[in-house]
């Protein structure tokens, strides 16, 4: 009975302490050509706001400001890799435009980020997924290196050599690239018009229409009389329907 109880209290504490380390995987530095195209397949610009999860030596953030004039934001666990790279910014001359904080990237807040960089195991951006969609602004672009999402198919996707070795990475490197959409799924209305919308994230289909499509908080779609195209704003739809006539603007309405 001794032995058993013994076995019970080291079971719980192994688990215990997989729950508490469950995402603290080891840290493997993103390839810096990897680095370049992940940066550049979400476009990044001097108006972005770059967030990394789990940013390591925090080299992503430091090319997104130093190579394409963007502000950075890294958010990491380790105090060590959090003190390295404060200091790789300013040998960079860019800690003025990057900030980087010490914290876990399931509770951090990166709602302000245009731009979200991952190369974390698919377990934690699972966990990482409802947030992105939550909390981000329709538009923001999300790059993920080497693992997908569940459920949601990525806007696009590259895949490139990595020139020379590079610890713990292959030959090759796939990149994955989200565009957080808006919501739009219900019902709307319009004088004269009502439309239903269902979607499954940026995947949509609208009653009566072909074509449907939704890019962030733009959307189009076709119907039989003319291709309507407007922008997400909130609780309203605004554009315009394109007729053999000419255009005319539509405003729809969410309906409650």
């Amino acid at each position: 009975m001794r032995l058993l109880l013994s076995l019970l209290l080291l079971i719980a504490a192994v688990a215990a302490r997989a729950d508490e380390t469950e995402w603290r995987v080891p840290f493997i530095t993103t390839p810096r050509g990897v680095v370049e195209r992940m940066l550049e397949l979400a476009a990044t610009g001097p108006s972005d706001l770059v967030a990394d999860l789990g940013s390591g030596d925090g080299r992503i953030v430091i090319a997104a400001a130093s190579r394409f004039g963007a502000r950075g934001l890294g958010i990491e666990l380790d105090a060590d890799l959090v003190r390295g790279s404060r200091e790789n910014a300013k040998r960079a001359g860019v800690a003025d435009r990057v900030h980087i904080v010490q914290g876990d990237v399931l509770t951090a807040d990166f709602s302000q980020a245009s731009v979200v960089t991952v190369y974390l195991l698919p377990g934690l951006i699972d966990k990482l997924q409802a947030r992105f969609i939550a909390e981000l602004k329709p538009g923001t672009r999300i790059v993920s290196h080497a693992f997908r999402m569940t459920g949601w198919r990525p806007d696009a996707s590259q895949t490139l050599r990595v020139a020379g070795p590079h610890p713990g990475q292959g030959d090759e490197s796939t990149l994955y690239l989200w565009v957080v959409p808006a919501e739009v799924r219900g019902s709307w209305a319009a004088p004269g018009r009502r439309v239903r919308i269902d979607q499954n994230y940026q995947e949509i289909d609208v009653e009566g229409a072909t074509q449907a499509s939704l890019h962030g908080s733009d959307i189009a779609w076709r119907w039989p009389e003319g291709r309507f195209s407007g922008r997400v704003d909130g609780g309203r739809i605004v554009g315009e329907l394109a007729t053999p006539g000419g255009a005319t603007p539509v405003v729809f309405t969410r309906e409650r």
